[in-house]
């Protein structure tokens, strides 16, 4: 008889699964990197293409907006998260690889997406866009990652603030040192004010869409969105806050030039100088919200 232990069959090779949504955001996030490109402008074409090819639908595009977002605004503290997890300089990993690892990074401790999930969501994006050597260290880190949550981690890798104040700052909040010290200048008094600046900073912002008068209503612009991703505005009888972001030009209404995104604050500037008697002829007007 032989004595030789039975090897194992090898595992069949699968083939990697692309994600629509993981593979969108990547992309996004590339070209943020390789081209200084302004997220804002990159990620609509991106969601329009996807959506024009029948890939995406709302939730996916608030996803993959989340995604794109959510990780270039925590980009700093994320960064020193993965350095704490790695054997070498942050700046030897690849960045592309790098926007791999602050993806899942900010799906584990940014996000409500299970932590299995997470992982092998970003695993598998590894290996359609890195190949599976780097796909193997995407999994080890982010199962680092995956041992504590936010505050945990921040209160891991940020300096003490009685040390490094303005460092400090910089890694529990994401912002650079310069813009710390320079909002830090700029508003003056202790630790409080500057903490809930650099906090409000942080916070994810709504996309604001305005029923352009006399040409849509908010009942149109809540019927197309959903309830479940509109909410009225605050202060602007026109406006319509979507909950759950995703992509404004695919509506109709905003397709057609009879609604648009505007902030709120610019919806009061308009209505404010449109009640303003006119004297004289109606034949010139200032755009005050340039200003």
């Amino acid at each position: 008889m032989n004595d030789q232990p039975r090897r194992r069959p090898a595992k069949p090779h699968r083939r990697p699964k692309k994600d629509p949504v993981r593979f969108l955001a990547f992309e996004a996030l590339r070209a943020v990197d390789e081209r200084d490109a302004y997220a804002n402008l990159v990620l609509p074409p991106l969601l329009k293409k996807a959506r024009a090819k029948g890939d995406f639908d709302g939730r996916d595009a608030a996803l993959a907006t989340e995604l794109v977002y959510g990780t270039l605004r925590r980009q700093g503290t994320y960064d020193a998260i993965v350095a704490a997890c790695i054997d070498r300089p942050l700046r030897e990993v690849d960045p592309p690889v790098l926007d791999v690892l602050n993806m899942g990074v900010h799906q584990l401790l940014g996000t409500r997406i299970p932590t299995h999930a997470a992982v092998s969501a970003s695993v598998e994006l590894a290996r359609v866009v890195l190949g599976e050597g780097r796909a193997k260290f995407v999994n080890a880190v982010l199962r680092k990652v995956s041992a504590h949550d936010l505050d945990g981690w921040v209160e891991k890798v940020a300096p003490p603030y009685e040390e490094d104040a303005e460092d400090h700052l910089a890694v529990v909040h994401s912002h650079p040192r310069w813009v710390v010290s320079a909002l830090w200048d700029a508003l003056g008094g202790g630790r409080a004010g500057i903490e809930d600046l650099l906090e409000a900073d942080n916070e994810r912002p709504e996309v604001t869409l305005v029923a352009r008068p006399g040409r849509s209503t908010t009942e149109e612009l809540v019927k197309a969105l959903g309830d479940e991703n509109a909410l009225p505005g605050r202060w602007s009888p026109y406006a319509v806050r979507m909950a759950e972001g995703g992509e404004p030009g695919a509506l109709t209404a905003v397709q057609e030039g009879r609604a648009g995104v505007q902030d709120e604050g610019s919806q009061l500037v308009a209505a404010a100088l449109a009640a303003v008697p006119v004297e004289g002829r109606d034949t010139r007007w200032l755009d005050g919200c340039a200003g």
